[in-house]
């Protein structure tokens, strides 16, 4: 029998040439089916990841970058009162600072499927499944996302959550007790905590800084959204703050600040909400990489390269613990 023989069967008494799945026919599909995922998953939105909405995202260094080095200038000389035609004008200048902050490390994982998957959505035309190409993407992310707000001394990464030589705030601790908890304190009482959180760092940078971002862990948000300032008032605490005090224009909800603080306790953290004040650095975005062919598998790298968060303004931060 010859091999165009051997290829041959019988569909409804009519002889036709059957050609199997091989590399060749797998390979195009599933390039065509990657095309597909990659524009889908750019769409889906994940719950719980704030950092990029929390914290100016930076992609300046590049994916070649190994660490990330920023420059700070200072300005010194002061002018003064001159006589007619003086000839010894004081002198200003302008020093330059450099600092090595976080290095770049690389964020990874991968997604696949085996050559029965793609043969049956080939022969279904359906395409193939998007979840698995999402879930690495998410992988990703989340891990950014907790190195961001957290840091991890190991890799030497700094955290949004605890940022060297940001401002401290001691909150009042009068309430129910002698208890520092908004649980415990009252409407007047959390409103004062929050002024007195914001207003530290106007107040101990001589108006330098100015904060526009309140960020509070979801049980006390939820907390302030609701407590009502007086029986007979429509007003919560979040309304009657906002409304008055000068300069907060968000007031955000981040579970991952419950248990942030010392001790395990509640953090909350004003800033100003500002790419010149501090950068989430991420060099190189997610990533999808070219496929790659392990035995009857074909694999997908996804990368990214990060970098920790940069902050070249650390009194403009100032968090209070123990709400």
């Amino acid at each position: 029998m010859s091999k165009m023989q051997t290829n041959r069967r019988f569909v409804s008494g009519k002889s036709v040439t059957g050609v199997p799945l091989n590399d060749a026919a797998e390979s195009p599909f599933f390039l065509r089916q990657l095309e597909h995922i990659k524009t889908q998953v750019q769409e889906i939105e994940y719950t719980g990841l704030k950092a990029r909405k929390l914290i100016p995202v930076s992609m300046e260094a590049g994916p070649g970058a190994e660490y990330i080095t920023w420059r700070q200038f200072d300005k010194v000389g002061i002018a003064r009162l001159i006589r007619d035609y003086s000839m010894d004008l004081p002198r200003v200048d302008v020093l330059a600072s450099e600092f090595f902050q976080n290095p770049v490390h690389g964020l990874g994982a991968s997604f696949g499927y085996n050559v029965q998957e793609i043969r049956a959505a080939q022969k279904a035309g359906l395409p193939l499944d998007q979840r698995r190409a999402a879930a690495a993407t998410e992988a990703i992310l989340r891990l950014e996302d907790d190195l961001a707000l957290f840091g991890d001394t190991r890799s030497k990464l700094v955290g949004f959550f605890n940022l060297p030589n940001s401002t401290a705030v001691v909150l009042p601790a009068d309430g129910a007790g002698a208890s520092v908890l908004w649980s415990t304190k009252t409407a007047d009482q959390i409103l004062r905590d929050l002024n007195l959180l914001v207003n530290t760092i106007v107040e101990t940078t001589k108006e330098v800084e100015i904060p526009d971002t309140l960020l509070l862990p979801t049980a006390d948000y939820n907390l302030i959204a609701t407590k009502r300032i007086g029986i007979d008032s429509n007003n919560t605490v979040l309304k009657f703050f906002l409304d008055t005090n000068p300069y907060i224009q968000d007031v955000e909800p981040v579970v991952k600040l419950s248990g942030a603080g010392a001790g395990g306790t509640n953090r909350a953290i004003a800033y100003h909400r500002n790419a010149m004040k501090l950068t989430m650095e991420v060099p190189m975005d997610v990533t999808q990489h070219e496929v790659q062919k392990e035995g009857l598998e074909y694999e997908v790298p996804v990368e990214s390269r990060f970098g920790g968060v940069l902050v070249y303004k650390p009194l403009s931060v100032a968090f209070a613990d123990g709400i």
